[in-house]
């Protein structure tokens, strides 16, 4: 009996032991870096994920996507760009806390009328992980963050521009026009070669045959350009004639539905839009609020979790009685613009104020209070006092003709940074 139970350990061992060998003589492949940039990387799973992605949601909306190498092409590049987002976030000291991300997704949660909870539950049984989404969202802010803090410097908006552009749109007022389009890029640097600019033509003049001989659009879009919307089909959505880049304005202008406009010359290569659709803009009433608030900053003496807490008695006791808001703003508020006013933040455009104070101001009844709420400055507790809509007037027309034309040089600038900083970085795709 000893010898068998013997024997029997030992050809368990054995097993064990060649087992352990074979595992060690043929290791499994984890991951692997794609892209090195500068000194981070770009990993096969993150190319995976956004691949499966992009299609599950052309699933959905009934989209036919190119082959997967080609996707892969396109995934390559926008993770790229965004690796060399990240690191600048990183060298500026950027960062997005866990409670700021929290109130993030839990205002996402509540435009789509659901809860945090359900998502992640929804999430899970669907196989996705919710920490991943977590970690994707904080990257999006920091992107976001980044870029805005990056380029709005490089941005200016003169007064003469505002006034001209005003003018014409309350000329414009009764036919003017919005414009859901789409876009192709080929790249093709004023610096190139003689023979890349021919090439870089030759290939977009091909694609641009294909498109009239019946190619899908967002397909070629997706197969072939180098533009900021290739992996959306080159779709830039719906947007009035004056927020598009200047170069493609003349163009679009007077574009009817369905029209292939192009091959366009820039600075940055060969160009060719199309309308998917036009509409009339509907005459829109300004909006404006009255409110206050009080303002928490978390630092080393208070805590993000005491910052809440005083907030939340504070919007516990007002509600009982909110005479005494302007004392508690006075005393406690660190908005140094509104706290000697009782908190009040004046007659405003809800959209002036960050997304997550807008958020709130636009879902609050008069004289009701907020829970506190995290934005980038801190935590809040906001009151809204009144509303009131303005008729079309001078300021309207004037602050619209100013966001178009920030939104039109944001996105060139965007652009044009994106590009100078790929130009100086140390890029080193690797094949498999």
């Amino acid at each position: 009996m000893m010898k068998r139970i013997s024997l029997a350990a030992v050809q368990a061992i054995t097993l064990l032991f060649a087992l352990s060998f074979n595992a060690m003589a043929e290791p499994q492949l984890i991951d692997r870096v794609v892209v090195r940039v500068n000194n981070a990387v770009v990993l096969e799973s993150e190319v995976t994920r956004m691949l499966n992605d992009i299609k599950a949601r052309a699933t959905d909306s009934g989209q036919t996507l190119p082959r997967d190498e080609v996707l892969r092409t396109q995934i390559t590049d926008r993770l790229i760009d965004r690796q060399l987002q990240l690191s600048m976030a990183d060298r500026m000291g950027l960062r997005v806390t866990d409670a700021q991300l929290d109130q993030t997704i839990a205002n996402v949660a509540a435009q789509e009328g659901t809860t945090v909870e359900r998502m992640r539950q929804d999430m899970e049984s669907g196989g996705a992980s919710y920490q991943l989404y977590r970690e994707q969202v904080r990257e999006e802010l920091i992107i976001g963050d980044v870029t805005r803090i990056a380029v709005r410097n490089r941005i200016s908006v003169s007064p003469q521009e505002v006034e001209g552009l005003a003018s014409m749109l309350e000329e414009e007022s009764q036919n003017n026009q919005e414009m859901h389009f789409g876009h192709i890029m080929v790249v093709a640097a004023t610096d190139a070669s003689k023979q890349e600019i021919e090439d870089a033509q030759n290939r977009i003049n091909r694609i641009m045959e294909l498109l009239k001989e019946g190619s899908d659009f967002r397909r070629q879009a997706t197969t072939s350009s180098q533009g900021p919307k290739a992996l959306e089909g080159g779709d830039w959505g719906w947007m009035n004639v004056n927020e598009v880049p200047t170069i493609f304005a003349d163009s679009l202008r007077g574009a009817t539905k369905g029209e292939l406009l192009g091959p366009i010359r820039s600075p940055v290569g060969f160009h060719i839009l199309t309308v998917f659709d036009v509409r009339g803009v509907e005459a829109v009433e300004l909006e404006e609020v009255l409110s206050r608030h009080i303002l928490l900053k978390p630092s080393i003496i208070m805590s993000e979790s005491k910052a809440r807490s005083m907030l939340q008695s504070f919007a516990q006791q007002l509600r009982q009685d909110d005479s005494n808001f302007a004392e508690l703003a006075e005393e406690y508020s660190e908005d140094p613009g509104s706290a000697s006013q009782g908190g009040e933040l004046g007659w405003s455009n809800p959209d002036i104020f960050v997304p997550e104070f807008a958020q709130q101001l636009n879902t609050l009844a008069i004289n009701e209070i907020s829970e506190p709420f995290r934005t980038t400055h801190g935590w809040h507790i906001v009151q809204l006092l009144e509303k009131r809509v303005l008729d079309a007037s001078d300021k309207r027309w004037n602050d619209r003709a100013y966001q178009m034309i920030a939104n039109r040089k944001f996105t060139e600038e965007s652009a044009r940074w994106l590009r100078e900083m790929r130009d100086s970085a140390y890029i080193d795709v690797i094949n498999e």
